[in-house]
């Protein structure tokens, strides 16, 4: 038996248990493990007798935590080979307000940059609290996190996405190589 534990922050919760447990249903379902929810304490267990459902049961809970519509997370179910990487902002921005700033560059005007980051990629990105995370094959998710280090940086939007066009173009020929 493989268990795990893993705390939500209460305001994800709800989310995560869904309208009449439906989420929570469905992760169990699909990864074969039990999920129990201590919702006062914002605890959560993952047990299971599949170490590797217990790992992506696990992943699936930390991505809805971390922003993610159920949808999105379940992205993790889809493809074993899906990566959930995590960026903290709170090691690089000293004040709420640099902290703002970071997200702001990131999100973009009405979403646009983080839209833009996700289109070229293939991933999904969630900015939420002081954390950036993104989900998606892993090439595809280090290259998004490339892509938001540098805005990070400090790095002109149209640098990155001239960044991201090149990755994209790069992945193209390879694909064309491979199959030739």
């Amino acid at each position: 038996m493989t268990k795990q534990e893993i705390k939500v922050s209460t305001a994800r919760i709800g989310v995560l248990i869904g309208k009449s447990g439906s989420t929570k249903r469905e992760v169990e379902e699909k990864t074969g493990i039990s999920l129990s929810v201590d919702s006062e304490e914002g605890m959560v267990t993952i047990e299971g007798e599949d170490p590797i459902g217990v790992m992506t049961a696990t992943n699936v809970v930390s991505a809805i935590n971390r922003g993610f519509s159920p949808e999105r997370a379940f992205r993790l179910l889809d493809d074993e080979d899906m990566v959930l990487d995590i960026i903290d902002l709170a090691d690089l921005s000293g004040s709420t307000r640099q902290l703002e700033r970071l997200r702001g560059r990131i999100i973009g005007k009405a979403g646009t940059s983080r839209a833009q980051i996700e289109d070229m990629t293939s991933t999904e990105i969630s900015v939420h609290g002081k954390t950036v995370a993104i989900i998606g094959l892993p090439d595809q998710a280090e290259t998004a996190r490339k892509a938001v280090e540098m805005l990070i940086q400090g790095v002109p939007h149209e640098h990155v996405y001239g960044f991201l066009d090149r990755k994209k173009k790069e992945a193209k020929q390879s694909m064309l190589e491979y199959y030739s």
